[in-house]
């Protein structure tokens, strides 16, 4: 891999929402840059066969075809202190993938790098987000990128990682009909209005919070919100609760937010993943049918042409127990892939499918059968 490069981008493009800096015994901070591992399957605290859990995916396909994946992992089969994001690639099609880079904070801690997302900005360069935290369950949590001009490549030039929010963002961002783009980040410290939405109206050099939904203490999960710009220029967002999905609309580009009440749409406490699609139609991947709250299986995907107030049919997309964490992108020739998790502590599968808007109308049993054939792996244990 090329050399990685520092100081593409200077600290002073990005603006940190302000943050205490804390520090753990060894002098560890959680605003620390991380450690970039090259080629982490040549380390040996790094490959697949030392890892003991492996989850929480994200998946973008470059305008060429070439398909980036991340997802975090650890040498101990929980969420906790020795987590670090794994970035890999594919350029035929997904069936076979090459790991390029690990990022990690410390190695066994005490602080971790966990929930990546992967995006592919309207300025055409590939970002790559992660949260550092120090300790599992702590306040301390800040969300980082690096990114690269290169996203055809396997062998890509990135930018020096940098730090643009306290926070944790869980799900992709989104690009307004003003230009601006808007990042999903959960602040789970602030218990009043902890699930906001941070913006830059210079594509990615500044972000800064505009507004947040307020959750009561007792319905408040991991947030995991999504929002959707709709037709009529309401944002609406969707927030994982305790009692499954909740929403809230701002009617302002969002300064300001309703209410959040309980949607319609029935869920388990899970991350699901909402996407207006080329179409102008809205996807939603979930567990189970739309009015049904089930566990952890029978992931499916619905399609709404009015702006999510009603849902179509779903497609199956795994029926399985412990899938989980659904996450994707259409490209430009009508293709939806679907990355999500599949026994993160077990076989440890990373997994993706494709199909078409086409295929959840018609949803029929030999479109369910033709998505099933069409799974491939992305990682499994080694």
């Amino acid at each position: 891999m090329k050399k990685i490069l520092f100081g593409l981008l200077s600290f002073s493009l990005f603006c940190f929402v302000s943050s205490e800096s804390i520090t753990a015994s060894d002098g560890k901070t959680f605003t620390d840059p991380p450690k970039i591992i090259k080629n982490p399957s040549s380390h040996k605290d790094y490959t697949s066969g030392s890892r003991k859990f492996t989850g929480i995916p994200s998946l973008a396909v470059s305008p060429g075809g070439r398909m980036w994946s991340v997802w975090y992992s650890g040498k101990t089969p929980n969420e906790d202190l020795n987590n670090y994001v794994v970035v890999a690639t594919s350029d035929d099609g997904g069936k076979n993938w090459e790991e390029l880079i690990a990022i990690d904070p410390d190695g066994p801690g005490p602080v971790r790098a966990f929930d990546p997302e992967v995006w592919i900005a309207p300025d055409g360069e590939l970002w790559v987000f992660w949260a550092q935290q120090l300790r599992p369950g702590e306040s301390t949590s800040g969300v980082w990128a690096l990114k690269t001009k290169d996203l055809e490549s396997n062998d890509p030039e990135w930018s020096e990682p940098h730090r643009l929010a306290d926070g944790v963002m869980m799900c992709k961002p989104i690009v307004l009909s003003t230009g601006e783009w808007v990042l999903p980040v959960s602040f789970w410290h602030d218990r009043e209005a902890g699930t906001k939405m941070v913006v830059s109206n210079d594509n990615g050099m500044n972000w800064s919070v505009r507004g947040a939904v307020h959750i009561s203490e007792k319905n408040r999960s991991a947030d995991e919100h999504m929002i959707v710009e709709r037709k009529d220029g309401s944002l609406w967002m969707l927030v994982r609760t305790m009692y499954g999905i909740g929403e809230s609309v701002s009617s302002d580009k969002g300064f300001t937010w309703s209410p959040l009440v309980p949607s319609k749409i029935q869920h388990a406490t899970a991350r699901f993943f909402i996407y207006r699609l080329n179409s102008g139609n809205l996807l939603l991947v979930k567990h189970g049918p739309i009015d049904m709250r089930i566990g952890r299986s029978h992931l499916m995907a619905f399609v709404s042409n009015d702006d999510g107030h009603s849902w179509s049919n779903g497609l199956l997309l795994d029926e399985r127990p412990g899938v989980s964490y659904p996450d994707g992108q259409q490209t430009s020739d009508g293709t939806i892939y679907i990355t999500y998790d599949y026994s993160r502590t077990g076989s440890q599968f990373i997994l993706f499918t494709s199909f078409t808007e086409d295929d959840i109308l018609m949803g029929s049993d030999n479109k369910i059968l033709e998505v099933f054939k069409r799974r491939q792996v992305i990682h499994q244990r080694g």
